[in-house]
């Protein structure tokens, strides 16, 4: 009885995703996929975020606490709050591609990559320029002409990839190093006034960082000190 029916049995009628498609196509997006954790890290905030934490942990003085652990995984999460907006401008770009192949009707091939590639960019350039330093921004694009030869100058775009994020990571290493120095600031004061009680009581056997960590633990909580970095960070990409 189930033979019957399973040869009456009307066929799934659904577009399929194409089997079809350039090997070599294939196996540079998925070497590209490779590679994506590693750009994202430098095409985000995370390396700002992550960078401020730790020189927080090493102005605190509190050795491995937050551990590392916990450093990153607050870096990725602020990261992905951060970057949401982007990421929703980007998916609304890809979405026609996705759809497209959903529907039979994309192959998977350099050209289709290169389209999609192009349009899922656009939204990440504008935020990188957004957050770039224009004087790095100059100066790396012109490092980029000066690298190349004479006939190729024309075709180094301000506007590339290869010259906004470079220019984008080292403008948030500044400003992460800049953050650090204020956050730095208060707790140096703490270290010299602890020291300089100590020796002025004749506690030479003491260390001062020892000392002078639970008061800073104690500034930081009292002055909600996780509340303003965070805020810091995230008013940063307004």
């Amino acid at each position: 009885m189930l033979a019957p029916a399973l040869a009456s049995a009307e066929p799934v009628a659904g577009p399929l995703p194409p089997t079809g498609g350039s090997p070599l196509a294939l196996t540079a997006l998925l070497a590209g996929m490779a590679l994506l954790p590693f750009a994202l890290i430098l095409v985000t905030s995370f390396v700002k975020v992550a960078v401020v934490l730790s020189i927080l942990r090493t102005a605190i003085g509190a050795q491995q606490v937050p551990p590392n652990t916990v450093i990153t995984g607050l870096a990725i999460l602020l990261s992905i709050y951060i970057m949401a907006p982007v990421g929703h401008d980007i998916f609304t770009e890809l979405r026609p591609h996705i759809d497209a192949y959903e529907a039979g009707e994309l192959q998977v091939n350099f050209s289709s990559m290169e389209e999609a590639g192009q349009a899922g960019a656009a939204p990440l350039r504008a935020f990188l320029m957004r957050h770039a330093d224009p004087e790095d921004r100059l100066l790396l694009h012109e490092l980029a002409i000066e690298l190349r030869p004479p006939e190729q100058h024309k075709n180094v775009a301000a506007e590339d990839l290869l010259v906004v994020v470079p220019a984008f990571v080292i403008t948030e290493l500044k400003e992460a190093f800049t953050i650090g120095f204020i956050l730095f600031v208060p707790f140096i004061i703490v270290d010299l006034v602890v020291a300089n009680i100590l020796l002025s009581l004749g506690m030479h056997m003491l260390s001062p960082t020892t000392v002078s960590l639970p008061f800073k633990l104690l500034l930081f909580v009292l002055v909600d000190g996780w509340y303003l970095v965070v805020k810091g960070l995230i008013l940063g990409y307004v």
